[in-house]
C-alpha cells in the first residue's frame, strides 16, 4: 500500500490558481452530491494504486480485485447505487480531480492527516484500515532485536512514509543508514542479494511481497507513524489514529459523507469490514480500533 508524502502546499496552490482562472469548475455546486450520484446510477472512485496488492489490481479479464474493490462494491450496494467504477489516475491528480468532479470519491489508501484536511479542504470517512511499518529480515538473518540494528543498512521506498520511518530510526541511532529504492519490490530484491540488512515497509506491502519472496520474518514491534513536528499538537487532538485510511469526499458533500459513514458503521457492526481485511490476510488485533468509530462527523 502506497503512502507517498508529496508536497500538499504546492499541489493545492496550483488548484487554487486554476479555480481563480476558471471559477466555473470550482463553484460549490455539490451540496446534493448523493442525489446526483443516485440519479446518475453510478458511483465513481478515483484510485492511483492499480496493480498494488492487496489494495487493487486487475486480472486478465479486466476484473478488479483487492480491498479497495471489495469496499467499493459493498459501499455501492449499501448506498443503493446500481453501478460503480474505478477511474485510475496519477496520485498527484486524486484530490484535484475530486474537487472538479472527475470522480465522486477517492478510494485509494489515502491516509488521514490533519495537514491534508487543512490544506486540501477535503473530508474523510470513518477509517477502514490502519497502516504501520514493520522491520523485515530474512529468516536466517543474525538480526533479532532493535539493538541488533546498530550497523544495519535499511532498505525502503523513496518518497514514502516508510522511508520517513526508516530515516527516523537512523536519526534515533537505532540503525546506521537507509538505502531508498524506486519501487516496493526493489528493497526486497536488495535484501535477498544482501545489499541491505533489513527492509522497512508497511504491513500491507509485506503481505503482498510474501507472494514473491519466501522466508521473511519481522523484528521488533510495529512502528506507528509519527506526525511532522509542525502538526504534532493537531494530530494529538485528532479523533483517529495516524496511519488510518479513509474514503475521501469533497467537503461540500455533507450528505454523501454522512451516508458513507453510515455504510461504514454498518460494515463494522455486521463484521463485513473484518471479513474483507481477513480475505486479504491483513486483519489483526491492531485493527480492532476501527470498530470503535472514533472519528467524529
Amino acid at each position: 500500500m502506497t503512502k507517498y508524502d508529496h508536497s500538499w502546499h504546492l499541489l493545492f496552490f496550483c488548484l487554487t490558481i486554476s479555480c481563480f482562472l476558471t471559477p466555473i469548475f470550482c463553484l460549490p455546486a455539490y451540496a446534493e452530491c448523493l442525489d446526483d450520484i443516485r440519479q446518475a446510477g453510478m458511483l465513481t472512485a478515483g484510485n492511483a494504486l492499480l496493480g498494488a496488492h492487496p489494495s487493487l489490481w486487475q486480472d486478465k479479464e479486466g476484473v478488479y480485485h483487492g480491498i479497495d474493490a471489495d469496499l467499493l462494491q459493498e459501499l455501492t450496494k449499501r448506498l443503493g447505487i446500481p453501478h460503480s467504477q474505478f477511474i485510475i489516475t496519477e496520485w498527484s491528480t486524486l484530490v484535484p480531480g475530486l474537487k472538479v468532479g472527475r470522480w465522486d470519491i477517492i478510494l485509494s489508501d489515502l491516509t488521514i492527516t490533519e495537514e491534508r484536511i487543512a490544506y486540501a479542504h477535503i473530508a474523510y470517512s470513518r477509517p477502514y484500515f490502519m497502516l504501520y511499518d514493520r522491520i523485515i529480515v530474512p529468516e536466517n538473518s543474525p538480526l533479532h532485536t532493535l539493538d541488533d540494528l546498530k550497523t544495519a543498512n535499511l532498505g525502503s521506498v523513496l518518497g514514502t512514509t516508510d522511508s520517513m520511518t526508516a530515516h527516523m530510526l537512523v536519526d534515533k541511532n537505532i540503525a546506521a543508514k537507509v538505502s531508498d529504492f524506486n519501487t516496493f519490490g526493489d528493497p526486497f530484491v536488495a535484501l535477498r542479494n544482501k545489499q541491505v540488512d533489513a527492509v522497512v515497509v508497511d504491513q500491507g506491502t509485506l503481505q503482498a511481497q510474501k507472494e514473491h519472496f519466501a522466508g521473511l520474518r519481522t523484528i521488533g514491534p510495529p512502528l506507528f507513524y509519527e506526525p511532522k513536528p509542525a502538526w504534532k499538537d493537531a494530530q494529538a487532538k485528532a479523533s483517529y489514529r495516524l496511519g488510518d485510511e479513509g474514503i475521501v469526499v469533497r467537503n461540500t458533500c455533507p450528505l454523501l459523507l454522512k451516508a458513507i459513514n453510515k455504510a461504514m458503521d454498518d460494515m463494522k457492526q455486521d463484521g463485513t469490514l473484518r471479513t474483507i481485511l481477513r480475505r486479504y490476510h491483513v486483519w489483526e488485533e491492531l485493527q480492532d480500533h476501527l470498530n470503535q468509530n472514533e472519528q467524529t462527523e
